[in-house]
């Protein structure tokens, strides 16, 4: 990647969050059952949803997806907590009742958060003494 900007970091977080859901349920070792497989008929499958399909990602995609979890251990735990929360798809009304800011501020945070990652994968210092606007500001977010 030549330049991070803010917008190609927040690309690559939600990928991390979707591939996070694609991956399959974690199952605890030792454990199995010897019952055989359950064969329904088709007068049991008449009302029932069907099933979801799982979708297995790449090994490309699970490689980027563990380079992006270490992305947030710059930022402060709410600004984190605010990224991740927006990755995932949360809405802004639920992302202000968890974090316990409104909505403007909690924007805010999350757009920092995203310059300072930015900041961070093109390596560029900056201080951490500047206000939030400075650094978005620096880093070309607004």
């Amino acid at each position: 990647m030549d330049k991070w900007t803010p917008s190609l970091v927040e690309a690559r977080l939600a990928e991390a969050a979707y591939v996070l859901k694609r991956l399959p349920e974690p199952r605890r070792r030792g454990y199995f059952s010897t019952w055989p497989e359950v064969v329904h008929s088709f007068g049991d499958k008449v009302g029932q949803e069907p099933r979801p399909m799982r979708v297995r990602p790449s090994p490309q995609a699970i490689s980027r997806m563990e380079e992006t979890l270490t992305w947030t251990a710059c930022l402060e735990p709410t600004d984190g907590k605010i990224v991740w929360m927006k990755a995932h798809g949360e809405r802004w009304k639920t992302i202000c009742w968890t974090v316990g800011l409104a909505r403007s501020a909690a924007h805010q945070h999350w757009l920092y958060g995203l310059c300072v990652i930015s900041l961070h994968l093109n390596r560029r210092r900056f201080n951490r003494n500047l206000s939030k606007r400075r650094v978005i500001e620096l880093a070309g977010g607004a």
